[in-house]
């Protein structure tokens, strides 16, 4: 996806730097002479290796994955693995995947207002990937072809997008995880890429965009933490800049789910740097 363009777009050449552990080293090497056989004209280059040294060499952007499946009940195990990393790396350029949790509120909504998926706009995803993620759908809204109108108002009922749709964006890691016995693929791998697509090329004009990003304190949120809100992203002085959405209007219901999320981060971070004394 990367080699064909669907990350940086159709004009930006690339060459991938490939890291894995020594004990795979040979299928390592085998998808780079798969990517080289695709004959990607935006691929340059491709280097393989087990070297971490070598692999982050002169990049420009690091996506890192997980190192091996997530499997039932929660991630606070990463956490020991991956504390010690890239401590020199400042804040504002590190962000973490709520992409997901995005697309598949945008999903939920246009399955159940029966509308295409494309129409649909600006839900948020407020805080971690986990079980205490908050999908809000108080901003979202929906192209009916005259103006953008707000997907509350597409319906007398708030009980699904009050229940259900939060539930199903919640658990929707658990219930593929049960389904195939593995963490989403392609999904993943997909919105990895619409991720930093609209990170380094900016969101289009009206689009906003859950990421995870260095709290500054908006929206009451402890500054510090890697928290996920609504952003929009565009190009200053040719670096790629994120910034907050400001301005919208939380609700007690929405207050109560925020701060639950945000005292889960607190506590992994207060674990994360119990792991560094």
């Amino acid at each position: 996806m990367i080699a064909g363009g669907a990350m940086l777009g159709p004009d930006q050449p690339v060459i991938l730097h490939l890291l894995d552990i020594e004990p795979v080293a040979e299928i390592l090497e085998a998808v780079k002479t798969e990517l080289m056989d695709g004959a990607f004209p935006l691929l340059k280059g491709v280097i393989a290796t087990t070297d971490v040294v070598e692999s982050c060499q002169d990049v420009d952007i690091a996506i890192m994955l997980g190192g091996f499946p997530r499997t039932k009940g929660d991630s606070k195990d990463m956490i020991f693995k991956n504390v010690e990393f890239a401590p020199s790396i400042p804040e504002e350029n590190i962000t973490s995947l709520t992409r997901l949790d995005h697309n598949r509120a945008l999903s939920q909504i246009s399955e159940n207002r029966n509308v295409h998926v494309g129409d649909v706009k600006n839900p948020i995803i407020w805080g971690n990937h986990s079980f205490t993620l908050y999908p809000d759908a108080n901003h979202a809204t929906v192209d009916t072809g005259v103006r953008h109108k707000p997907v509350r108002e597409l319906t007398t009922d708030d009980q699904w997008l009050n229940t259900e749709f939060i539930t199903n964006v919640e658990q929707r890691d658990q219930a593929i995880i049960k389904a195939r016995g593995l963490s989403s693929a392609f999904s993943t791998a997909s919105v990895a890429c619409d991720h930093m697509h609209d990170w380094i090329l900016g969101t289009p004009k009206g689009t906003w965009v859950s990421i995870g990003v260095y709290s500054d304190g908006s929206y009451g949120i402890q500054p510090g933490l890697i928290y996920s809100f609504l952003v929009t992203c565009h190009m200053s002085c040719e670096k790629a800049v994120w910034s907050i959405v400001q301005g919208l209007k939380i609700d007690e219901f929405a207050r109560e789910k925020m701060d639950v999320v945000a005292r889960e981060l607190i506590e992994e971070k207060r674990v994360a740097y119990s792991c560094l004394q």
